[in-house]
């Protein structure tokens, strides 16, 4: 580690939706309700924290441990949800091409983060679910200079502070640190590094 200062039912049960099977996927009504293609206007000088973002990325994870580095393939997706009010993603390690039938316990994350600006804070108020894992973390996001700063805790009473330490047109650096002193000192644990995907303009 770096220190740092800074269910099925039953045969015989009846079908829903009036008597229908059940689709498999929510269909394209469900994610033309959920996306967005532009931030709500309702949402002041912040709504657009999370736009150089939206689109979707590759990249790699390293994640800081003992022993040394553990690195895996990566991808991000970004999009505006919920009439604009919202930034919706996904974070998938490993990147689905290297997952297989058995992608590894350790590391793993196929998981999905709700940003949602609140004008009575002047903030997003972000949770992070990880259901590979059971994992939730709930923080607060604001623009810090040139940065995106989250801040909360774990589920252990530590204090996190997840930062996107550069986000360009075509690359991010992300950092997840964490303090067992209150905040005096700081340790990475989690980098992520984006590109862009080859595919993907910026605002797909």
């Amino acid at each position: 580690m770096r220190v740092i200062s800074e269910v099925g039912a039953g045969a015989d049960a009846p079908a829903a939706h009036g008597g229908s099977a059940e689709p498999t996927t929510g269909g394209p009504d469900f994610l033309d309700a959920l996306r967005a293609r532009d931030p709500s206007e309702d949402r002041g000088a912040a709504r657009d924290l999370y736009g150089g973002l939206i689109g979707s990325w590759e990249g790699e994870v390293v994640d800081h441990l003992p022993e040394g580095p553990r690195r895996q393939s990566a991808e991000f997706h970004f999009a505006r949800v919920l009439e604009g009010r919202a930034v919706q993603d996904l974070w998938i390690v490993p990147a689905r091409s290297a997952r297989g039938s058995a992608p590894p316990i350790a590391g793993n994350r196929y998981g999905t983060t709700l940003r949602v600006y609140d004008p009575r804070i002047d903030a997003w108020r972000i949770t992070w679910t990880n259901p590979v894992t059971g994992t939730e973390t709930r923080l607060v996001g604001r623009r810090v200079g040139s940065q995106i700063v989250q801040t909360g805790a774990d589920a252990d009473g530590r204090l996190v502070r997840w930062v996107f330490a550069v986000v360009k047109e075509d690359a991010f650096h992300w950092r997840g640190e964490v303090s067992e002193d209150g905040g005096t000192t700081w340790v990475c644990e989690t980098e992520f590094f984006g590109r862009r995907s080859p595919a993907a303009g910026h605002g797909s």
